[in-house]
């Protein structure tokens, strides 16, 4: 399980953005932060098999879990040490025009969780848009889980709905303002992060969303 000592680590670790400082510090980062993050796969890994058989449940670095440090390629804050580390649950490992999938986020500050894109291609998202014009079964059952909760709240990038979409639902027109689409929930609770039954609990809303990754899947596999 997940104690004081891994938000410490990630604290440091960011704040001394150093190569010296990780590798002085490499064994606290397996004991804290990799084996409670690859325990919390293995626990997982049956509900999300059960939510889709084709997830990757690999309790590894760089399969279910990040890495701690940034490719610098691609690092614009000059930060190359993380103050964060999550696990995905996906079918394929790409982020950026991928599927989407479900997560749980650490930092010293908190964690989150939920179901989503990260960056959707535009594909994706038409279809996933298509499923709620056309009212569909799916986009019933999603909205009807959403509504249904008050852990989750919607997350996206806001875009201009088109003037065509007016007659639409409040409901349909606010999920189709938004790109990257997602569910996220956002906590502080320590007792929840570093107690016994952070496994058993994101099981539990990690599978009343399912309609919501249904939809989405549903999205992705009209691409075929």
């Amino acid at each position: 399980m997940f104690t004081q000592r891994a938000l410490d680590f990630l604290y440091f670790n960011h704040k001394n953005n150093s190569k010296e400082w990780y590798d002085d510090h490499k064994t606290d980062y397996r004991e804290f932060l990799v084996q409670p993050f690859a325990d919390l796969v293995r626990e997982l890994t049956p509900t999300m098999l059960a939510i889709d058989p084709e997830f990757i449940v690999e309790p590894k670095v760089d399969r279910c879990i990040s890495r701690i440090y940034k490719d610098m390629r691609f690092c614009t804050d000059g930060y190359k040490y993380r103050d964060k580390m999550w696990l995905i649950f996906i079918r394929d490992k790409r982020l950026y025009n991928g599927l989407p999938g479900y997560f749980f986020e650490l930092s010293p500050y908190g964690f989150n969780y939920g179901c989503g894109y990260y960056r959707a291609d535009d594909k994706s998202l038409g279809n996933f848009r298509q499923l709620i014009i056309e009212d569909s079964k799916l986009f019933k059952a999603a909205l009807e889980c959403y509504k249904t909760q008050k852990e989750f709240t919607m997350y996206g990038d806001l875009r201009k709905l088109p003037e065509k979409y007016k007659f639409l639902s409040e409901d349909a027109k606010q999920w189709l303002s938004l790109d990257n689409i997602g569910v996220i929930a956002e906590s502080k609770d320590i007792d929840l992060l570093t107690g016994e039954n952070l496994g058993k609990y994101l099981s539990e809303v990690f599978m009343q969303i399912k309609p919501f990754y249904d939809m989405m899947l549903a999205a992705e596999l009209m691409k075929k």
